[in-house]
C-alpha cells in the first residue's frame, strides 16, 4: 500500500501539532519552576506563559504552512498591506513592545522580586521603596511616604537598580 502525499502532509501536521503541545507542556512546567524557584507573583507567571504559547503557536503555523506549501502569491497583497500597517503600529507603540521585552528580561534576570526594597538610581530622580507589582509594562514601588511609583521596565534595565537588604533608609 503505497502513502500518498496528501496522506504524509496530514501526519506531519499531526506530528507538529502534537510537538506543539508536547512544547506547551514542558515550556509550562519551565515556566512554573522558575516562578516557584524564585518567588515570582502568579501574574508574571500568566504574562509569560501567554507570550510563549503565543510564540508557539506562531512556529507551529509557519511549519504547518510549509508542510501544506501554502501559496502566498495570491495573499502577498494582504500580507504586505497588514504587514505596513503592523509596522506603523509598532513604531507608534515601541514602548509598548520595549516595556513588554524588558519585562522578560526583568522575569528571567530577576534582579528583584515582588517585595524587596530597592533603588533605581536615575540621576537627580532616584527612585527608592519597596516593589509592590512587576507587570508587563511597569515596576510599581511603593515609597516610604505612601506614594505609589510607576517605573517603565524599559527604563528599568538601562539604569542601576540596588536591592537593599536591610531598612530603606540606609540607602
Amino acid at each position: 500500500m503505497k502513502i500518498g502525499v496528501i496522506e504524509i502532509e496530514i501526519l506531519l501536521t499531526i506530528l507538529i501539532v502534537v510537538l506543539m503541545l508536547i512544547s506547551r507542556f514542558y515550556i509550562k512546567r519551565l515556566i512554573i519552576k522558575y516562578v516557584n524557584l524564585h518567588g515570582y507573583s502568579l501574574s508574571r507567571k500568566a504574562y509569560t506563559m501567554k507570550v510563549f504559547n503565543f510564540m508557539v503557536l506562531v512556529i507551529g503555523i509557519v511549519f504547518i504552512s510549509l508542510i501544506w506549501e501554502i501559496s502566498f502569491k495570491g495573499l502577498s497583497f494582504y500580507f504586505v498591506s497588514f504587514f505596513t500597517l503592523l509596522g506603523v503600529a509598532f513604531f507608534a507603540n515601541w514602548s509598548i513592545l520595549s516595556n513588554i521585552t524588558a519585562s522578560m528580561v526583568l522575569f528571567f534576570n530577576y534582579p528583584f522580586k515582588i517585595g524587596d526594597e530597592i533603588c533605581i538610581y536615575d540621576d537627580e530622580h532616584s527612585k527608592y521603596g519597596k516593589v509592590i507589582d512587576i507587570g508587563l509594562f511597569n515596576i510599581k514601588i511603593l515609597t516610604d511616604s505612601n506614594e505609589l511609583i510607576s517605573y517603565p521596565n524599559n527604563i528599568a534595565i538601562q539604569k542601576p537598580i540596588i536591592k537593599k537588604e536591610g531598612k530603606i533608609e540606609d540607602l
